[in-house]
């Protein structure tokens, strides 16, 4: 009895280190996904906000997208806009995986009746929503940087198109880095210019992180599942992190994919600039559905989902091998009882 007391007055602590570690793992994830996925967002940026410049004229498909930022910007067209977008990534992934954790846990324990995936969307959602005032300003400074290129391409852009394009010539101009970029948009629309479509963001984001999430769990249940039908004497164990590779793809990449619609609304708002032309969300849909039917909402889903589907597996993947390789040891050495409180954290991890 000693031994138990001693352990679970440990357990606050150890709470605490499980949950700012998921907070670090999280981060390290994110950034680590988005830096290594952001030539394939660039694409889908542009062929999302091509329209903005053409006016629905000369709309280019991937491979068309992919020569003419090669064309015009060579590799540093493809990176254009990288560190804000590592930068919010690294908020973002913070706040989803740490948040996940301790709200998971605190439904389940307040609310029974709602454990299991409604606790895993739940959570996803309230992760996401947190992380989205850093990542919101980050990603309208990004997703114009990626827009505009390098400097002599987005010269050429508003030189070439300065005729046709008179108004819309002048809807900011150059960014040369993040800082830069962030003080001209403040300087220029305030606060609102650097939270342009910040709650299209969130129409897109939560729904999406829920469904990340449930579709992560469930596959994980049904694996675990399998495992047990058909395989229920076999030592053979799979591996967590190869197990996040594939189910985080799998889950990131649906997801991706059905919430595209509310992709291509949040882009459209963040890259207009000055110059309105979607006057919100719901006019935004609006003018879409009309001019471009439903096409035009999906545009960019192909690159979405395949920017997704290595990111969210890498990400998975990163988190589950930081978790198994940085378990605290101490932890393993307490008794039986106490290691099942320790571990609740992680169990639907």
């Amino acid at each position: 009895m000693a031994d138990i007391t001693s352990s679970s007055s440990k357990q606050p602590s150890h709470d605490h280190f499980f949950v700012w570690r998921e907070f670090l793992w999280g981060a390290l994830a994110g950034g680590f996904g988005e830096g290594m996925m952001h030539p394939i967002d660039t694409v889908k940026t542009r062929i999302q906000s091509q329209v903005i410049l053409t006016k629905g004229q000369n709309q280019k498909s991937i491979i068309q997208m992919v020569k003419a930022v090669w064309g015009a910007d060579g590799v540093r067209g493809f990176y254009r806009g990288v560190v804000p977008g590592i930068t919010g990534s690294l908020a973002t992934g913070a706040t989803y995986f740490g948040v996940i954790e301790s709200t998971k846990k605190w439904i389940e324990e307040t609310h029974p009746n709602l454990a299991g995936h409604w606790a895993h969307f739940i959570a996803g959602a309230v992760g996401d929503t947190l992380g989205s005032f850093v990542y919101v300003p980050c990603e309208v400074i990004k997703q114009r940087m990626q827009v505009q290129g390098t400097r002599g391409y987005w010269t050429s852009v508003i030189a070439k198109d300065a005729s046709r394009l008179k108004a819309d010539a002048s809807m900011y101009g150059y960014y040369s880095g993040m800082f830069q970029a962030g003080c001209t948009i403040w300087k220029d629309q305030g606060p609102k210019g650097l939270y342009a479509g910040y709650w299209s963001t969130l129409v897109r984001d939560v729904p999406f992180a829920g469904l990340m999430v449930t579709f992560y769990e469930a596959l994980k249940d049904v694996t675990e599942y399998g495992k047990q039908k058909w395989f229920p004497n076999s030592s053979f164990q799979v591996n967590s992190t190869f197990e996040g590779l594939v189910l985080g793809g799998i889950a990131g990449g649906a997801s991706a994919y059905l919430t595209t619609p509310l992709d291509v609304i949040k882009t459209r708002l963040q890259v207009q600039g000055t110059i309105i032309r979607y006057n919100g969300w719901m006019d935004a849909f609006r003018r879409i559905w009309l001019i471009e039917g439903p096409k035009g909402l999906f545009r960019g889903s192909i690159p979405r989902v395949i920017w997704y589907v290595p990111a969210s597996a890498l990400t998975f993947m990163a988190v589950e091998f930081l978790r198994d390789h940085f378990k605290d040891d101490k932890v393993k050495e307490v008794t039986t009882v106490s290691i099942e409180k320790n571990k609740a954290p992680l169990q639907h991890s």
